[in-house]
């Protein structure tokens, strides 16, 4: 059954994108009737919040997507056997499962395959609204009828392009039987997706309050863009051990296998483009290149733990940015908490959606702290005249 399934089917794609609109409908009433009375701009900012919390819980449940083996739940994409939901294709998923009772199509991970499906159209739709709602303040400001939004028209505009290579990677994913790389590029898209809206969320939010981003010197935000960097390249490295299935290549802590520097295949472990579990040469990646992956993230999580470690104690003593340093002291006491839980307790579940949580909050946090700051020599223009007294934002 699911070898003759046709990897794309779009005859169901015209319901999921009104399933989409209907899921959407519900984000977009609570903003208008909670903002009711309020200007255009404090509603874009409202619902520029809500998409990005919807987004963030939209990662957590692609981890539990993948962590639960419902990938594949779906064989075909956008729907399900050609149906817009699991109803329509009870038949086809019932042989399936008999045929392969633990196999990757299931009653339940069709499920959920499907609402993670529902789930990221319904964000599609909100990022529409945004990007529609910004450029029409935009046209108004233009021709005097309003200010001018705090936000671009092009941020939305990227972030909705960004959104629908989103959804190619998801197809992908599906399409290419979970190959590692894509699996891996369309978790760091979900990342970059949180970002681009953090962004536009903070910059509303600051102009909605009258705020002005915090001054700190020019080292301090130097620490922050490369514990930026560093916490990223560990998010890609984080990825390349879940999606390889490599976290169990380690049982023990701080050794692996019982030594400091186990058997490691570096070459097979970092070999990009090919199927789950094999090598270009279409044998399978030996357990010293699942031990390369996982060791590796091990020894960069040492170097990003200290990195956050030392910036939250930076941003302690500059009394700068304190609500975002106690998150990230909070986020990395949580990693450290879910990694170690996923080595010694098996990897389970609740753990390893945490930990891709943690990581989904460590961006999002990053990126506030980067908006929400910037060097006193980027505000010298704008300073008060020599003797005058300056305002610390």
């Amino acid at each position: 059954m699911m070898d003759t399934q046709p990897l794309y089917d779009l005859a169901p794609l015209a319901r999921l994108m009104l399933l989409g609109v209907l899921i959407a409908l519900g984000p977009l009433a609570w903003v208008g009737w909670r903002n009711r009375g309020k200007s255009p701009v404090r509603r874009l900012q409202a619902l520029t919040v809500l998409t990005l919390f919807l987004t963030f819980d939209l990662v957590l449940f692609g981890a539990f997507t993948r962590l639960t083996d419902s990938g594949l739940g779906c064989p075909d994409w956008p729907g399900c056997y050609g149906n817009a939901s699991p109803v329509g294709a009870r038949a086809e998923i019932a042989a399936a499962q008999e045929a392969m009772p633990t196999g990757p199509v299931t009653h339940g991970k069709a499920w959920v395959e499907m609402i993670h499906r529902y789930l990221a159209t319904g964000v599609g739709v909100l990022i529409i609204v945004l990007t529609v709602s910004a450029w029409v303040q935009h046209r108004k400001a233009l021709r005097g009828q309003g200010p001018p939004p705090p936000v671009g028209p092009w941020w939305p505009t990227f972030t909705l392009f960004w959104v629908c290579l989103q959804g190619a990677f998801g197809a992908l994913t599906v399409t290419m039987k979970l190959f590692p790389a894509i699996v891996t590029l369309h978790l760091i898209g979900g990342l970059v997706l949180l970002a681009l809206l953090c962004v536009q969320a903070v910059r509303q939010t600051y102009a909605a309050q009258g705020r002005a981003p915090a001054r700190i010197s020019s080292a301090l935000r130097w620490g922050l863009v490369i514990t930026a960097l560093l916490v990223a390249l560990q998010v890609v490295l984080g990825g390349w051990v879940s999606t390889n299935y490599a976290v169990l290549a380690c049982t023990t802590f701080p050794t692996c296998q019982g030594s400091w520097w186990p058997p490691m295949d570096f070459a097979q472990g970092f070999q990009i483009w090919r199927a789950l579990g094999m090598l270009q040469d279409g044998s399978h990646i030996s357990f010293a290149g699942l031990t390369a992956i996982h060791y590796v993230h091990r020894l960069m999580a040492y170097v990003v733990l200290a990195a956050l470690g030392m910036l939250c104690w930076r941003l302690r003593q500059a009394h700068v940015l304190q609500v975002q340093g106690r998150w990230l002291a909070a986020l990395a006491l949580l990693q450290l908490v879910t990694g170690l839980s996923n080595v010694v307790l098996d990897w389970p579940l609740i753990a390893a959606v945490l930990h891709t949580g943690g990581a989904a909050a460590l961006v999002v946090v990053l990126t506030w702290a980067l908006v929400a700051s910037d060097t006193a020599a980027a505000h010298q223009e704008f300073s008060a005249p020599s003797g005058a007294s300056r305002v610390s934002a």
